[in-house]
């Protein structure tokens, strides 16, 4: 009997060393920084009531972004109309919260897309050889070279506007930067010894893509797509507000923006441009306070206080 009872209490005391190591891991530190971070925890609240409007709002609201109330043009925030009217009688809170959708989404896809991107181009220029790296990162180096703001205009001017072609433009500017980053990270790692051994042993590119180069880039990978969706919100405003993105009547911040640019509604009529700037600035702000702490929080010289 004392063999065994040995036995099993060693086995539980291995389980709970285990458990115990798994709770101080880097991901379960990672978040208890991230937890112990008012301003991360005060912009993920914001962030988290904006995507429930956003997503929840036609069934919150007794008026769409584009029904037209003749007997309500122009008209300041009322009990019927909270945030008032825009020039055609269209209800601006309803099209404030459409245009955070478009917004939302437009960046969320383009964040996606451009994370696959940078992360198979940093990788392959890691992983893949010599030849390969020296190629791939002078195609790096000749997209990062470009000029954003005019090859913006241009694409868009060429692909026209829409949700899929704003998405296209935003995604095609924004991965040079993080391919540049899981690069450097892999180029470290491709020098360890379970990297050479997995080399050795007949892994494919593929298997080091997945089950070596991922796993330890998540952090990178986090990290800036909380930022870049900052990025690409504003990116998708200014093509708008140029008329490149969103064309109307859709509704997006960047539009509404537009359509309220003049002498005359910036002054007698602000609601009109305050609400949708305001939620632009907002929703910018909270994901950039998550972003930080996101940033903090994979940080491994961060302490908690």
């Amino acid at each position: 009997m004392r063999p065994s009872i040995r036995a099993s209490r060693l086995a539980e005391m291995a389980v709970s060393t285990q458990l115990r190591s798994r709770g101080n891991g880097p991901l379960a530190r990672a978040m208890r920084r991230f937890a112990a971070n008012n301003v991360t925890l005060a912009g993920l609240a914001i962030l988290l009531v904006m995507l429930a409007l956003v997503v929840f709002h036609p069934w919150l609201l007794r008026y769409k972004p584009n029904d037209i109330d003749l007997l309500a043009i122009n008209k300041g925030p009322s009990a019927a109309h909270w945030f008032g009217t825009d020039g055609v009688g269209r209800d601006i809170l309803a099209r404030v919260l459409r245009g955070g959708r478009i917004s939302l989404l437009v960046a969320g896809s383009s964040v996606v897309i451009s994370l696959v991107i940078g992360y198979v181009v940093g990788a392959l220029a890691a992983l893949a050889g010599r030849i390969a790296d020296a190629v791939i990162m002078r195609l790096v180096d000749l997209a990062m070279t470009l000029p954003p703001v005019i090859l913006l205009l241009v694409i868009a001017s060429i692909t026209g506007a829409g949700v899929l072609s704003t998405i296209a433009v935003i995604s095609l500017l924004s991965w040079p930067v993080l391919a540049r980053m899981v690069r450097a990270r892999l180029m470290e790692l491709r020098e360890r010894d379970f990297v050479i051994a997995a080399r050795g042993m007949g892994a494919s590119l593929g298997h080091l893509l997945w089950r070596h180069g991922l796993p330890n880039t998540i952090d990178i990978l986090v990290v800036y797509a909380a930022l870049q969706f900052a990025a690409a919100i504003l990116l998708e405003a200014g093509l708008s507000f140029l008329g490149l993105g969103i064309p109307a009547p859709e509704a997006s911040w960047g539009n509404m923006l537009n359509a309220a640019r003049s002498t005359v509604v910036l002054e007698q009529y602000p609601w009109q441009w305050l609400f949708a700037g305001g939620a632009l600035v907002l929703t910018v702000l909270a994901i950039n306070f998550v972003g930080d702490g996101l940033r903090d929080a994979f940080d491994p010289r961060s302490e908690l206080n």
